[in-house]
């Protein structure tokens, strides 16, 4: 896993280059507040940066066990719970949280009851089951990590409204034990917090349950698979693809980048009346029609042996490891997984970084220039009676009173932008947000038929885009008047002022049109006649809501800082020009009083300017350090 490791340690090596650069543009003055921003923006996405992993097979694949193998060998021991037959009940996620001892939180069964996601209940911490973890007790750890594995009987009324359990549906039908009962979940989520090193480096393991109850438990389907940077899907060797795989995989996986399948349990078909290149040869048939089934390349398919592969680790037996075939798999997911994410990250900071460094060359070019032209102002005067320097002094005295007055019509400009920005969140904000999602929900409740459902939903992806595309026509109409306003202001006063920042919602629409294709997919032609139908639709739709509110959310906090900052180059630049009025007013009235001091004027000035043009050769080396950091060669791989 040194791959792993090394791309922590480049993380690292960029959170440290960014951090210094900021200090040196804060020491140097040459950073405001959209600087500010745009360092801590660049930062955060290098700090919460996080790789995430899931795992997607029926049960009885070796899932879990292909989790051990890949990852927790180390503990000298199973720790996610392994055996015959269902053993993770829940989605689980093992993550590393630091403002979190090592635990696991277990939500509840109960809360399905609610109209909210799993992703809604993690900012309620009174919603979760906490057990704390002993990592000095390796075998307590497995037991306490069973609890993943955990079901409980409660009366089929109860698990019907849960939406686990539908009298129409044989599939469902038949767990019906002879007390009219129904083995369900005992729990609905699990997060395991355990300081990993490859957790603590940003990896995030997401372990799903059996094939049903992807379909039954939305945020799988919305966000966590798809979200997901790899995803690994997990066959049995002898058995290979069956009818409930391929529909798993067309509806909710499909081929795309970070998209693996894994041949799982090949030692099933070590036949020892065989040869072995009789077995390879066997393996190699079924993973090619697995390839052709799932629509992959055949070198997609990874024929492994988990079991033997964490047995041969263990033990030390690198003959049974290289036997499982494991290494080939670690190697590509890492090999995949690593530079794909790596090359995201490093674009997005260098638009950060290219923004950053636009801000603070704009900030010295003004600051060079006011000296500059107080320089060649001061020269000027040498050798000019009293007369001269007075004349110079009223000009300059005029000059600020009409920048005085220029600043004072900016008022009235500050009202508009003031309504603009009103006017933006009454189609932006979350209050919008929810009265679409109650109407929604009312219009689904009040439907006679469950397939009267589908239209209330598509409504309300049509009026959420109309939101964001009413937003980003506002957005363009406030840059807009701030460009006029700041093109204006900069050819009054000789200025030159970069263009507002942009803002795009663009992204928010993606996400919008990615969830409702997602819906599409799962209900656009599905029969909703079956009770277990409507109830997973409605329990889709919580899901689906809690996305939309989690990029509106997004979408807002964007806008508050965009609004924030945008006038910060044009208030920055006032400030700067102001200054050097006051100083120009303030050395000509100097020179007027002792025109001996002219020449230790235009010394301290000259001195001023080296020291800028210094400052500036600095900050430029320090931004190309930071590129440079970020465009270290690929990482190899020892895993």
């Amino acid at each position: 896993m040194q791959d792993f490791q090394q791309y922590g340690a480049w993380r690292a090596a960029v959170a440290t280059a960014l951090e210094a650069y900021g200090a040196a543009l804060r020491e140097a003055g040459q950073i405001d507040g959209a600087g500010e921003q745009q360092l801590a923006r660049a930062l955060a996405r290098l700090r919460d940066d996080r790789l995430s992993v899931a795992f997607v097979a029926e049960f009885s694949r070796g899932k879990s066990e292909l989790i051990n193998a890949i990852f927790f060998a180390d503990y000298g021991q199973r720790i996610l719970p392994s055996s015959a037959g269902r053993t993770t009940m829940c989605p689980t996620e093992l993550l590393y949280d630091p403002a979190l001892p090592p635990c696991i939180r277990l939500l509840p069964i109960e809360t399905r009851i609610q109209h909210l996601s799993t992703s809604d209940f993690r900012e309620i911490a009174a919603a979760w089951t906490v057990l704390p973890l002993d990592l000095d007790a390796p075998e307590r750890m497995s037991e306490a990590f069973r609890q993943v594995s955990q079901t409980r009987r409660v009366p089929s009324s109860e698990a019907q409204q849960y939406g686990l359990w539908d009298p129409e549906d044989p599939d469902t039908a038949s767990s019906l034990g002879p007390d009219g009962s129904v083995e369900i979940p005992r729990w609905r989520h699990a997060i395991i917090n355990l300081p990993h090193p490859l957790l603590k480096q940003g990896l995030v393991i997401l372990d799903t349950p059996g094939l049903n109850a992807i379909g039954t438990e939305p945020e799988l389907t919305l966000n966590l698979i798809p979200n997901a940077h790899a995803v690994l899907f997990v066959l049995a060797a002898e058995t290979g693809v069956t009818r409930s795989d391929i529909d798993v995989w067309r509806t909710h996986i499909g081929a795309g980048p970070g998209r693996l399948a894994v041949l799982n349990k090949i030692d099933a078909m070590w036949d020892e009346l065989r040869s072995p290149q009789e077995n390879d040869a066997e393996i190699a048939r079924q993973q090619q029609h697995v390839a052709q089934l799932l629509g992959l390349e055949p070198g997609r398919v990874y024929p492994v042996s988990a079991q033997k592969a964490l047995v041969g680790k263990i033990n030390g037996d690198m003959a049974l490891f290289e036997k499982s075939r494991l290494g080939q798999l670690e190697t590509a997911l890492f090999h995949d997984l690593i530079p794909a994410r790596r090359a995201i990250i490093a674009g997005q900071l260098r638009e950060d970084l290219r923004l950053l460094a636009a801000g603070q060359q704009a900030q010295a070019q003004a600051r060079m220039r006011e000296l500059v032209e107080q320089l060649q102002e001061l020269k000027s005067l040498r050798g000019k009676n009293q007369g001269v320097i007075a004349h110079m002094m009223r000009r300059v005295e005029a000059e600020k009173k009409e920048f005085d007055a220029s600043l004072f019509k900016l008022q009235g400009t500050r009202a508009v932008y003031t309504r603009l920005s009103t006017e933006l969140y009454s189609t932006l904000g979350m209050d919008a947000v929810q009265e679409q999602t109650d109407a929604v929900r009312a219009a689904m409740q009040a439907s006679l038929f469950a397939a009267g459902m589908r239209a209330p939903v598509r409504s309300y992806f049509e009026a959420m885009r109309a939101n964001l595309d009413a937003s980003s026509a506002k957005v363009a109409e406030i840059g807009a008047m701030m460009d006029s306003m700041i093109r204006k202001f900069s050819a009054e006063h000789g200025l030159s002022l970069a263009s507002p920042m942009p803002l795009s919602l663009e992204r928010y629409r993606r996400e919008l049109d990615e969830v409702e294709a997602l819906f599409v997919k799962q209900f656009g032609t599905a029969t909703l006649l079956m009770t277990s139908r409507a109830t997973l639709l409605e329990r889709f739709f919580d899901s689906i809501a809690s996305r939309v509110r989690h990029s509106f959310r997004a979408a807002n906090t964007d806008a508050e800082a965009w609004l924030k900052v945008i006038m910060a180059p044009l208030e920055a630049a006032i400030r700067q020009h102001r200054d050097g009025l006051r100083q120009r007013q303030a050395s000509i009235g100097r020179i007027f009083e002792a025109t001996d001091g002219l020449e230790q004027k235009i010394a301290a000035f000259e001195s001023t300017q080296q020291a800028q043009d210094e400052t500036r050769t600095r900050l430029a080396a320090m931004a190309a350090q930071v590129a440079a950091t970020l465009d270290v060669p690929e990482l190899t791989s020892a895993a």
